[in-house]
């Protein structure tokens, strides 16, 4: 049976793919988006879900749009401060934090089967292992702080309220439509004309888990309604790729024979040898395993830019070539 879902953070990369399956799956999916939103990961489905225009800052507006949808589901991706270039860390705080009380008030008053919150990877900040959800938080940029304080606060109301509200922690999710300027799509692009974009150091490493399994995760979160009241979830592969690692898969998949110009992009503040998910207790509490590794997954994202060539434009356009 189709559920009434409310989708925050749909002009997004997740958003929009999560977007997609649900109404795949026959859900009636209505987004939430702020003014001026970006519509190219939209257009395709426009005409097939319900937008609803509003800043999550703004409480009467993201009432009145819970009020008139009366969500069953709410799946709430929306946040600021995760580019580069988004530094204003009040904005990070209004956004992802009040924009989120905003959001979940609004849900309690009118009820809800499930509300699916999403954090971050960074709330741990750097570790030397894989870390589990009962670790101690060490947040790494104020953007990582406003999503601890997020997950703390969901987990919180969960509890007191007595509502079905998890966290799933998204470690680095790639696939179809995700930010142009990022590293992946840069490689991919450029993989497709058998180069290679500007590198930093080989070593740099990351947790890459494809954007179809992290939609599984999602979904599951919201129909298993027997876990433990605001449980938290790493969303990881458990599998640390290195940049090294990276390449060679695009000599691998894509034959891509150009030299790599390591150290040709400064490293990021960010950036670390060690960045992997201890994904133990989603197994084992949700049975999600990851269906792609990240050669499948590479593969299936030059699949999907060769499907859609006008794609291969726009982000070579994003990317300033």
């Amino acid at each position: 049976m189709g559920r009434r879902v409310v989708v925050t953070g749909a002009t997004g990369f997740v958003g929009a793919n999560l977007a997609r399956r649900l109404l795949g799956d026959g859900h009636s999916v209505h987004l939430l988006v702020r003014p001026g939103y970006a519509a190219w990961r939209l257009a395709e489905i426009q005409s097939d879900v319900r937008v609803h225009v509003t800043t999550l800052q703004d409480r009467a507006g993201v009432e009145r749009a819970i009020e008139d949808v009366r969500p069953e589901w709410i799946f709430h991706l929306a946040v600021h401060g995760a580019y580069s270039s988004q530094t204003d860390v009040r904005e990070m705080f209004q956004t992802n934090v009040l924009g989120t009380v905003n959001l979940v008030e609004a849900c309690l008053r009118t009820g809800f089967e499930a509300f699916v919150n999403t954090g971050s990877s960074s709330e741990y900040g750097f570790k030397d292992h894989a870390p589990n959800e009962r670790e101690w938080l060490e947040p790494n940029s104020h953007y990582s702080v406003t999503k601890a304080a997020t997950t703390h606060y969901c987990r919180f109301t969960a509890q007191s309220r007595t509502v079905h509200m998890p966290t799933l922690r998204l470690y680095s999710v790639f696939g179809p439509y995700e930010e142009p300027t990022r590293l992946l799509p840069a490689i991919f692009v450029r993989a497709l004309d058998g180069e290679l974009p500007p590198l930093a150091s080989p070593a740099i490493a990351r947790d890459f888990v494809y954007v179809d399994d992290v939609v599984d995760a999602l979904l599951l979160a919201a129909t298993r309604r027997d876990l433990e009241p605001g449980g938290v979830y790493n969303v990881g592969s458990g599998v640390q790729t290195t940049l090294e690692e990276v390449v060679e898969c695009a000599r691998r998949i894509a034959g891509v024979t150009a030299a790599a110009s390591w150290g040709s992009m400064p490293d990021r503040k960010w950036d670390t040898t060690s960045w992997v998910a201890d994904n133990r207790k989603i197994r084992s509490e949700l049975g999600w395993s990851p269906r792609l590794d990240f050669e499948q997954g590479f593969r299936a994202m030059l699949d999907w830019f060769r499907a859609h060539p006008d794609m291969i434009e726009l982000y070579k356009k994003c990317q300033g070539r």
